[in-house]
């Protein structure tokens, strides 16, 4: 998949792969938990998994809310969410099956989004990053997060890294900045990639 990826191809794309997912990536559990411990959640927070796929970061969220909390996951594909049911994971989370770019929560209700391997899949990156500011309330926080960094992702697929890569510090910092996010922290390692960033208030 590319930056500005066309709701139906990212659609048809995780289908295909939805049943087999989990297996691919066995030992990426404590990668997302270790990235959800720097969230700085709070018990009874309300927060978002946009584009939770197969809910592997659910549990982990629940974890942090605790049980007086509300974990959301949205996705754009109806068979990662049967994958996320049939793991058990809709036992941390509510599942919805939405548009993360067009969201049916009301404004400012959440505390945090988390969000891993998100933006490379939102047909407007700036748009879709809004739209998540517009859920979230001032001081709110979002992660941008992936088991991998930028580079080993990129050998992994056989590519380069380029200039205009959205995820790079230089570029991501703009785009989070006219979107409504401070960005306040930005790691890219071969072992995780984590940008958080805050809700402007």
């Amino acid at each position: 998949m590319t930056d500005h990826a066309d709701p139906h191809d990212v659609r048809a794309f995780f289908a295909a792969r939805a049943a087999d997912w989990d297996d691919r990536f066995p030992d990426d559990a404590p990668a997302y938990a270790a990235a959800i411990a720097e969230m700085d959640l709070h018990r009874g927070d309300r927060v978002l998994d946009a584009g939770c796929g197969t809910g592997r970061a659910l549990p982990a969220l629940r974890e942090a809310v605790g049980s007086h909390g509300t974990v959301l996951g949205a996705d754009l594909t109806p068979e990662m969410l049967r994958a996320a049911v049939g793991a058990g994971r809709d036992g941390s989370a509510g599942l919805m099956l939405a548009d993360v770019t067009r969201l049916p929560l009301r404004d400012a209700c959440l505390d945090a989004v988390f969000g891993a391997g998100l933006i490379s899949h939102l047909p407007d990156p700036a748009g879709g990053l809004a739209e998540l500011a517009r859920t979230v309330r001032p001081g709110g926080r979002l992660a941008l997060f992936h088991p991998v960094g930028r580079a080993a992702l990129a050998a992994r697929k056989g590519r380069a890294l380029t200039p205009d890569d959205l995820r790079a510090e230089p570029n991501l910092r703009p785009l989070l900045g006219g979107s409504g996010w401070d960005l306040v922290r930005y790691v890219d390692e071969d072992s995780r990639y984590l940008a958080l960033a805050v809700r402007r208030g």
